[in-house]
């Protein structure tokens, strides 16, 4: 008897990973390119669960029981084509290379058309939790061939978080499902930490709280309707001292927040699908921004702002309800993206699923996905979660504060992207009429592009050099 399964790339989430397997009582091969760490894992956890470790990609391809089933845990890029070229030669027909990555979803979509060819199966999964979360219980987001999941199903849906007695783990569906929801997964992370950080901007800037005040609001707010991982470890970070100097950790941090693509790439595919997915975007462009450390800081020294006010009263209130707002419209963005995707690749995408998976292991796991699993239960064809009658009633309630702070905001001259950016969609989304017609008008005026009209079918088109008459440009 071989090993169920193997971990190729043994850093910290492929060994937290493979630990996790093997605890879950199913015989694991590791292996890495660099041997030491796999004597590593070995020498600290190998009493953990049945390893088999492997010094070579050979020995690590023959320790699997068939069909192989084999977990790719490199970087994304070239790394992973590099391992897949080192494997193929050694698989055989029916073998299952798993890719546990961040990888590009097209990526994922070309590698898994290259396999087909030589009779190999690929699925690129999504994996969601960090370190921890890889060893205890992750978010698993598996896209593929359906039959490649199945040989695979078992193993993924015990190791992975369990909420309810239900598994963090479904098969997405095919081709780059796994990886595109894994990525849309990131940039609702973007979104949610962006708006994290402006909330605590406005705490800091606007209400004058010092940073542990503001970790204990965060620690009540965590009680509430704001209950989910990142509000708690908001609250654990900010209520953290520096050792080296007893202040608080977050106010010696240089503000440059770093980034690795995945909330670039949400916001290029939302562009290019046409859908508007603008707090996750102007998430992207904040991460930008604060790398302009130097210019920053020659700005802050030419560039004047208004005068310096006070926050008014019940502020701190309204920035949780604004805060709760501007999530819901993140997420409402996200799900549309996803169900857009779905459409233009035909991979069947359901968004219930997505919020049932998302629940435990993940970095975005929410008290409110279960408000959004029971949006798509009541409505599966929901296009957009602001329609549906719980979320529609929380950001109605919710909108005075919502506008409190966006406008104090603005009065105080501390920068809110992505609150105002969300309350802007907002406010697109629910007029009936909006200016795009002069929008359309002009582009018909310089470029004979036509519009369509309120009152009758058809393109159109106006003779604007000419004598300004209509004509119908059908």
């Amino acid at each position: 008897m071989g090993s169920e399964i193997g971990v190729t790339g043994l850093a910290v989430m492929g060994q937290n990973l493979a630990r996790n397997i093997a605890r879950r009582g199913f015989p694991v091969a590791v292996h890495n390119r660099s041997e030491s760490r796999t004597k590593h894992l070995i020498e600290q956890h190998g009493d953990e669960g049945d390893f088999t470790p492997a010094t070579t990609i050979e020995e690590f391809v023959a320790a699997l029981d068939r069909p192989r089933r084999i977990v790719v845990m490199v970087k994304a890029g070239k790394p992973v084509d590099a391992v897949i070229g080192e494997l193929v030669p050694l698989l055989d027909k029916g073998d299952i290379i798993i890719d546990g990555g961040n990888s590009y979803f097209e990526d994922t979509r070309r590698r898994g058309a290259e396999l087909a060819e030589h009779g190999l199966h690929f699925l690129g999964t999504g994996v969601s939790g960090g370190e921890e979360g890889a060893l205890l219980g992750p978010s698993i987001m598996p896209g593929g061939p359906k039959d490649a999941y199945e040989p695979v199903e078992a193993i993924l849906t015990t190791i992975a978080a369990q909420v309810d007695g239900t598994p963090c783990c479904a098969h997405i569906g095919p081709d780059g499902a796994g990886h595109y929801v894994k990525m849309a997964h990131n940039g609702i992370e973007y979104a949610d930490m962006q708006l994290i950080a402006e909330a605590y901007d406005l705490l800091t800037s606007a209400a004058g709280l010092s940073a542990p005040e503001i970790a204990q609001t965060f620690e009540q707010w965590n009680e509430g309707d704001l209950e989910s991982f990142l509000i708690e470890i908001t609250s654990k970070v900010l209520g953290h001292t520096d050792a080296a100097t007893g202040k608080p950790l977050v106010d010696v941090i240089l503000d440059q927040a770093e980034q690795k693509g995945t909330g670039r790439w949400t916001a290029q595919s939302a562009l290019e699908l046409g859908v508007p997915v603008t707090a996750i975007t102007e998430a992207v462009y904040a991460r930008a921004l604060s790398s302009r450390k130097d210019q920053r800081v020659r700005a802050s020294k030419i560039l004047p702002g208004p005068a310096a006010g006070t926050a008014p009263e019940g502020f701190v209130d309204a920035v949780r309800d604004a805060l709760y707002a501007s999530k819901v419209v993140a997420y409402a963005q996200g799900f549309e993206q996803m169900r857009a995707a779905s459409e233009e690749y035909d991979w069947n995408v359901d968004p219930g699923t997505l919020a049932t998976i998302w629940r435990g292991g993940c970095i975005i796991r929410a008290r409110f996905l279960d408000r959004i699993k029971e949006a798509y239960e009541r409505s599966p064809e929901l296009p957009n979660l602001l329609l549906d009658d719980y979320f529609s009633d929380a950001v109605a309630n919710a909108q005075g504060a919502w506008r409190k702070v966006v406008r104090t905001a603005v009065d105080l001259g501390v920068p809110t992207p992505a609150f105002s950016a969300s309350l802007a969609y907002y406010d697109g989304f629910r007029r009936e009429r909006g200016p795009a017609s002069l929008i359309q008008g002009l582009r018909d005026y310089f470029g004979a592009h036509t519009y369509r009209r309120v009152d009758r079918d058809g393109a159109f088109h106006t003779l604007w050099s000419e004598d300004g008459s209509e004509v119908s440009a059908d």
